[in-house]
């Protein structure tokens, strides 16, 4: 069973835990598959070489978010629920990479509404160089009971 984090839980200057995954062709391409993403350089290795002049296919935009969509909610639990996330990609992400997620908690509050919300910054990082930078705002139970995801109107305020 997946744990709930609660606002109460969380401090300003927190580390979330590092999560690291290994990246082979087939991560790549399913990533592209599921965002319906038909450009070559995500699923043909010579198109991505002698056009792009990459090393290999590389991850996309919609899967570098799914990615840090899922780092996110992993560590809040079924009930944190993202706000806003921007993220500015300043490398790829290839086969034979282990993409390694990083994080800390900038900001803690309660807004007018009751909701919790967490302010994050977040990184990803291949080997020592960061590929991907990230801010989110995900909300948070603010109690036990409370569950982001049944806020409507005028109680959601992302």
């Amino acid at each position: 069973m997946d744990t709930q984090l609660t606002l109460d839980q969380v401090t300003v200057g927190d580390a979330l835990p590092e999560l690291a995954i290994d990246v082979d062709p087939t991560t790549v391409v399913l990533g592209a598959l599921a965002a319906r993403d038909w450009r070559p350089m995500h699923h043909d290795k010579d198109f991505a070489q002698e056009r792009n002049g990459t090393k290999h296919v590389f991850i996309n935009t919609p899967h570098n978010a799914a990615y840090f969509e899922r780092y996110v909610t992993d560590w809040t639990g079924p009930h944190g629920r993202l706000g806003k996330i921007q993220f500015r990609m300043k490398d790829s992400v290839f086969p034979g990479d282990t993409m390694v997620f990083h994080g800390n908690v900038e900001g803690v509050e309660t807004d007018d509404a009751g909701c919790g919300w967490v302010q994050l910054r977040l990184w990803l990082s291949v080997g020592d160089k960061t590929t991907t930078e990230c801010n989110a705002r995900v909300a948070v139970p603010a109690r036990e009971g409370d569950n982001p995801w049944k806020r409507r109107g005028d109680a959601w305020k992302p």
